[in-house]
């Protein structure tokens, strides 16, 4: 989990960068380097709290820094900066995928502890990535998901949409520490597991 919300907060810098605002680069946060994004409350308390008190395991980095009015199109490009984070979470996902199909292949070569071994990680990597981009799809600021639905939304309806956002953090720890969040990320990621489990790979 721990790279896999390094990688994320990566992604919105690069796409950042991409589309023409470079304030994460001299920041120096776009970088994989985990040290400049740690956040002590995201990245090591509340996956600690989590983990003791038997809840689901959640956990952010420090935000990027992005400035919309250095990216091209500042409405649009909000959006794709958004968007990056959670698929970067689904493609260290696939690729997780992929490598548990490797293992299982090369399970000859590798002997069966290994491979064992290889299957468990990798299944980690892919349940965790996605539990992470569900959750950042939430359409709950600070979340990328809100992000992305005031991106698209007309004028009008985003400001009147973006009104939640004093709100939203109180009602996305309720979610977590009541375990309502499970409602929301449960179904996508068993639907995506079975999908998995029918291309063979071992998910369920």
């Amino acid at each position: 989990m721990f790279f896999s919300i390094i990688f994320h907060e990566f992604a919105h810098g690069y796409m950042a960068f991409r589309r023409g605002d470079d304030t994460a680069y001299h920041s120096g946060r776009l970088t994989l380097n985990p040290l400049p994004h740690i956040d002590f409350m995201g990245t090591i308390a509340l996956p600690v709290l989590c983990h003791f008190a038997g809840l689901p395991m959640f956990g952010w980095a420090k935000p990027v820094p992005i400035n919309p009015l250095r990216l091209y199109t500042p409405r649009t490009d909000v959006v794709k900066v958004a968007a990056c984070g959670p698929l970067s979470n689904l493609l260290l996902a696939a690729a997780c995928a992929v490598f548990m199909k490797l293992a299982l292949l090369a399970r000859a070569s590798l002997g069966p502890e290994m491979t064992v071994t290889m299957v468990k990680a990798m299944g980690f990597g892919i349940t965790i990535n996605i539990v992470l981009a569900v959750f950042n799809l939430i359409p709950l600021a600070p979340l990328d998901g809100s992000r992305i639905v005031a991106g698209l939304l007309p004028y009008n309806m985003a400001a009147r949409y973006e009104s939640h956002a004093r709100y939203a953090p109180f009602i996305l720890i309720a979610l977590i520490f009541t375990g309502a969040i499970k409602y929301l990320i449960l179904p996508p990621l068993v639907l995506a597991l079975f999908v998995l489990a029918k291309m063979g790979l071992p998910m369920l």
